[in-house]
């Protein structure tokens, strides 16, 4: 009976979608989406090239940035196979081990970077409530320490997902919404009762996510709080500006993620085209921008790019 089970697995497929109602654009959409991976891939990978290199950026908030920048490439690296193979070569089937295998990471390196953007946020509530003693507290092994708790959370987290989706059965051929896979799109492929799978679903989000965010808020009521009793109108700006980059990392990663959800749960008529243009963003729009932001707000960072490229 297993070795039935196994065969039915193995010949299960997953076919992916492109924009719908684009088919005659795909040319124009890959150069785009070539031009938009390489300029993330390129400047995350600069960022912690830099970070690395100068010890003058060897401090807790680039440290932080270091980490965003390792899962915002990691993202890009994990999506860049199937969604330009989409676009560039018409290829889309996968097999149901590699669309787990896919899923599992996307999800694992988006639960990751809310985790870094939670530890940035208390990097900067500490930074502004208590200056003086921010870098001994804040040291490399206490974040080292930080890093490693949150990656093991995610993945406690994350790790069941590919294995209660493989449990259920589905038909030969699915066809999926989006150019890669995650985990509300194939469970809803499945044929079998999906209750377990929905649920525990539901749960990482809310754990993770919703968690993270709660914590960001508090983080910053934290952050207000200190600012208002600050006397002077130019420190209180000064220290509201050292928040501007991480405000908009979170706009760029919330926001997207929030409005799919609300789509998925609440837009049944939606369009099409607007669930895949968001699915897109919530992929592409963090490694994209968190660089090109932190590098205009980051004098510091600005500088070392600028020596790097102008000799």
């Amino acid at each position: 009976m297993s070795t039935i089970n196994d065969t039915k697995l193995k010949s299960v497929i997953f076919l992916f979608s492109g924009l719908p109602g684009h088919g005659d654009a795909h040319l124009w959409i890959s150069i785009l989406l070539c031009f938009l991976y390489g300029i993330s891939i390129v400047g995350n990978s600069i960022i912690l090239f830099i970070i690395k290199t100068d010890p003058s950026l060897h401090e807790p908030m680039y440290n932080f940035l270091s980490m965003l920048a390792i899962t915002d490439f990691g993202i890009s690296m994990t999506t860049i196979p199937t969604i330009l193979g989409i676009y560039l070569f018409k290829s889309r089937e996968i097999s149901l081990d590699a669309c787990l295998a896919q899923l599992f990471f996307i999800h694992f390196l988006q639960y990751t970077e809310s985790s870094v953007l939670l530890l940035m946020a208390f990097d900067r509530c500490i930074a502004i409530h208590n200056p003086l003693r921010y870098s001994s507290i804040l040291n490399s092994q206490r974040i080292a320490k930080m890093g490693l708790v949150s990656v093991l959370r995610v993945m406690v987290l994350v790790l069941p997902l590919p294995f209660l989706l493989k449990r259920l059965q589905y038909g030969r051929a699915n066809v999926l919404s989006h150019s890669y896979c995650v985990h509300r799109e194939v469970m809803n492929m499945a044929c079998s009762d999906i209750t377990v799978t929905s649920i525990y679903g539901l749960f990482t989000k809310l754990f993770q996510m919703g968690l993270d965010s709660l914590l960001i808020f508090l983080s910053y009521v934290m952050i207000l709080k200190t600012v208002l009793s600050i006397a002077s109108r130019a420190e209180r700006l000064r220290a509201l500006n050292t928040c501007v980059s991480h405000l908009c990392a979170l706009l760029l990663f919330y926001t997207p993620e929030i409005s799919l959800s609300v789509i998925h749960r609440l837009g049944k008529g939606s369009s099409p085209l607007l669930q895949t243009l968001l699915g897109y963003m919530s992929l592409l729009l963090p490694p994209l921008m968190n660089p090109i932001v932190y590098s205009v707000k980051s004098k510091h960072l600005r500088v070392r790019i600028i020596r790097m490229f102008v000799k």
